[in-house]
């Protein structure tokens, strides 16, 4: 099938819009039924193309699927090509058919003769496209058993799609490795007998534990028959074996594990029968224990870590309390807070399965944590958040919290001196890994010292060192100090994060 190509290669969203005939509903049914024809395509051997006028009248193609069992006929991207001239009262006839309309004539694609099926897609009485199932000659000669069954089961699929019949309407599909084709395939009868076997689905069976030969028997009593008392049953699973639902499930048994999907199939006069899709799981389903077992460690260490730095701080608080020295119980302060600072990261890292925290939520509580311990009793400070940090590794989340709690002590403690009211904005601008944060507060002011480069201090200028050191060692970034145009002070941060991801 020769095909003339757009100029720019439109996607399949973009040209569905070229029809305001087609309804919200028409255009979900199509989504859907890309969504699923994978399974058509691989048990038909067959390449398939989906066909729809655009809004000028023209056929041309909007989407394809290449089959993962059979080599591709098509080695190039169809999508968007305008079927040729020549094709089109073939293509009018079989938008007019009820049925699969086959085609009358043998094409060339690239070194194979190819035979053309159409599908028209059905939705709500109306015909939104064709559904081309390209089938390569060669793949229909000296077929076995195995070649057969999948080649008759993928017939009866496609020949749904012409009835409104497939994509299904309520499929409830659960399991993140959905079992495909190649993986094994079970044909069962309309009372749920399996008729047929492929070889991989008896080995998926054989894993479980089922020893004896699955044809002529209900697939229901093999299944149960697998199961132990204290074995695992999804509410999907009896759906599944009996083949009367759209559904998938899994079956756990003799320390196995096996994913297993059921596609009804229906002719004019309802169900008569099934495919059972299974594919062995197990050593997935291994490797996701290992993960959420080192997941819970991880996240186990985070809480111990946190819980010891919160009785380094406790023993601070105490060691403050017996010291008669005013300097001495500020500088014990000072260390009590910046433990506990680093505490609550690993509080919010306790709490997630990676080593990703939620960086605004653990700094909105931590910055109203240092403001409560820098203000004086008869002192209401504000602080306001403009923008996002979003998602944020420990290895960035920890540096950045110390160089932020430790500006809003120095806001309060210098800034805000003898004033009984004090609001601090914080902006945050972030684009990938670069992050711009701005701290301003309306207190008052730069000092001369200050405006001739000299280190903003906090008591004994620790706090004025550690922000230098995590924004210029850490993230190779600056830090500008410099005075608000309304009064007060504007702290410019420019960082790159190391290992920060985008949200």
């Amino acid at each position: 099938m020769a095909l003339r190509m757009m100029d720019t290669m439109a996607d399949f969203t973009h040209i569905l819009v070229t029809r305001p005939d087609f309804t919200e509903s028409d255009r979900e049914w199509l989504h859907h039924l890309v969504g699923d024809w994978q399974v058509i395509a691989d048990l038909s051997f067959a390449d398939l193309l989906l066909i729809v006028q655009d809004g000028d009248g023209n056929y041309r193609i909007v989407e394809q699927c290449r089959p993962s069992t059979v080599m591709t006929l098509r080695v190039d991207d169809a999508v968007g090509a305008l079927v040729p001239p020549e094709m089109v009262p073939e293509l009018d006839a079989a938008m007019q058919s009820k049925n699969v309309f086959r085609s009358t004539v043998l094409r060339t694609v690239g070194k194979s003769t190819v035979c053309n099926v159409y599908a028209p897609v059905r939705h709500n009485g109306k015909t939104l496209g064709l559904v081309v199932r390209e089938t390569n000659m060669a793949t229909r000669e000296s077929n076995g058993r195995y070649e057969s069954e999948s080649i008759n089961a993928g017939k009866q699929l496609y020949e749904m799609i012409a009835r409104g019949q497939f994509p299904y309407v309520n499929a409830i599909m659960s399991q993140r490795h959905v079992a495909r084709v190649s993986d094994g395939f079970i044909m069962l009868t309309q009372e749920g007998i399996v008729r047929y076997a492929s070889p991989n689905a008896i080995s998926c069976f054989r894993r479980l534990g089922c020893l004896m030969t699955m044809q002529g028997h209900f697939l229901s009593e093999i299944g149960t028959d697998l199961l132990h008392q204290n074995d695992p049953v999804p509410e999907t699973l009896p759906m599944v074996l009996m083949g009367k639902d759209a559904v998938d499930s899994e079956i756990n048994a003799n320390r196995s594990a096996v994913s297993v999907r059921s596609l009804p199939l229906y002719d004019n006069n309802g169900r008569n029968g099934a495919i059972i899709l299974c594919r062995d799981v197990t050593e997935l389903r291994r490797r996701e224990a290992e993960l959420q077992t080192k997941d819970a460690t991880i996240s186990e260490i985070h809480h111990r870590v946190k819980n010891n730095l919160q009785a380094v701080s406790a023993l601070l608080r105490l060691q403050a309390r017996k010291t008669k020295s005013e300097e001495v119980k500020k500088e014990l302060a000072e260390a009590q807070r910046r433990v506990q600072t680093i505490a609550m990261v690993h509080e919010g890292l306790s709490q997630t399965a990676d080593e990703i925290v939620d960086f605004d939520k653990v700094i909105s509580n931590l910055l109203k944590m240092a403001v409560d311990l820098a203000t004086m009793k008869d002192q209401t400070i504000t602080v306001d958040f403009i923008g996002k940090f979003g998602m944020m590794p420990a290895q960035d989340a920890t540096p950045l919290s110390l160089v932020l709690t430790e500006l809003i002590t120095n806001c309060v403690e210098h800034g805000f001196e003898g004033r009984k009211q004090g609001h601090i904005t914080i902006s945050v601008g972030r684009s990938g890994n670069n992050l711009n944060v701005v701290v301003e507060d309306d207190g008052s002011g730069l000092d001369t010292e200050e405006h001739n480069g000299l280190a903003r201090s906090s008591g004994s200028g620790l706090g004025t060192q550690i922000i230098n050191t995590f924004v210029t060692n850490d993230f190779g970034g600056s830090v500008r100090w410099e005075p608000r145009r309304e009064g007060g002070t504007r702290v410019v941060l420019d960082m790159t994060l190391r290992a920060a991801q985008n949200d």
